[in-house]
């Protein structure tokens, strides 16, 4: 038995109405949901971290996630597993003619407006009649700084974008002083929400200009952080005190002491 059709029958068997497991058996599309997002995020941690044996775990608990799709799929009589991977299939070679048929692309710029072409004819077959916009397509229910990348680029591959980097740094300069404003005028959490979006969107869009994936550079961050403040409680604990025990200042000589301890070891 190939492992694809041994996974299938393993799903196949924990839906199983009699004898099935339980929770399996109660799980929806919409219930699923939260996990397979989840999956996704722990095969990316598992590439950041480089671990070959965690990726093939995770890579596989992901596969699952189709799997589980395509048996309540094929119980609902809406597809299956085949009808899942023959589209995958399909859509690829249609977006692949330079590998798949006569057509030719120079380089990988020619090979991606070329698929952005092909895109857009898939945006306007399935508009229905109404008018197809250049956003279609970019979900609503991705991570929101993800969202903002792809509606970004979108909006580019129009020509709606600054091409000087200086115009892109003026508008972050701009969205903080009306949040400032905002902030000092004692605005309502609405409006500072509002603007506080503002703000985050015009630096994904410097990130986006830099080449730069945002969410990769924010899990960098918080990865800083986490660091450097577990060498905070960590210091602070070998004189018998927690964080909350301890000043501000005290707190932020910890921190720069952990900051300069990792650019030592990145120099050496």
């Amino acid at each position: 038995m190939r492992p694809i059709d041994r996974l299938l029958g393993v799903m196949a068997a924990l839906r199983d109405p009699e004898r099935g497991c339980p929770w399996d058996r109660e799980q929806t599309f919409a219930t699923i949901v939260p996990y397979t997002i989840e999956e996704a995020y722990e095969v990316a941690d598992a590439i950041e971290h480089g671990d070959k044996a965690v990726l093939l775990d995770e890579l596989g608990d992901l596969l699952f996630q189709v799997v589980f799709y395509a048996q309540m799929g094929r119980e609902n009589g809406d597809f299956d597993f085949d009808a899942i991977a023959e589209a995958a299939a399909t859509k690829m070679v249609s977006r692949h003619p330079h590998v798949f048929g006569g057509a030719q692309v120079a380089d990988t710029h020619a090979q991606l407006k070329a698929w952005e072409a092909t895109k857009a004819t898939e945006r306007d077959a399935k508009a229905d009649g109404r008018r197809a916009s250049v956003l279609d397509g970019v979900a609503r229910t991705l991570p929101p700084m993800t969202r903002a990348v792809k509606l970004q680029k979108r909006a580019a591959r129009v020509g709606f974008d600054w091409d000087d980097l200086a115009d892109v740094l003026a508008k972050i300069d701009e969205e903080i002083g009306e949040i400032r404003h905002e902030i000092d005028t004692g605005a309502e959490v609405d409006r500072l929400e509002d603007e506080m979006g503002d703000v985050l969107f015009a630096c994904v869009n410097l990130a986006r200009k830099l080449n730069i994936d945002p969410e990769a550079a924010l899990r960098r961050s918080n990865g800083k952080f986490d660091r450097r403040f577990r060498h905070i409680e960590t210091a602070l604990a070998k004189d018998g005190r927690t964080p909350d025990q301890a000043t501000l200042a005290e707190m932020e000589e910890l921190w720069s002491a952990a900051k300069a301890g990792e650019r030592a070891n990145k120099g050496g």
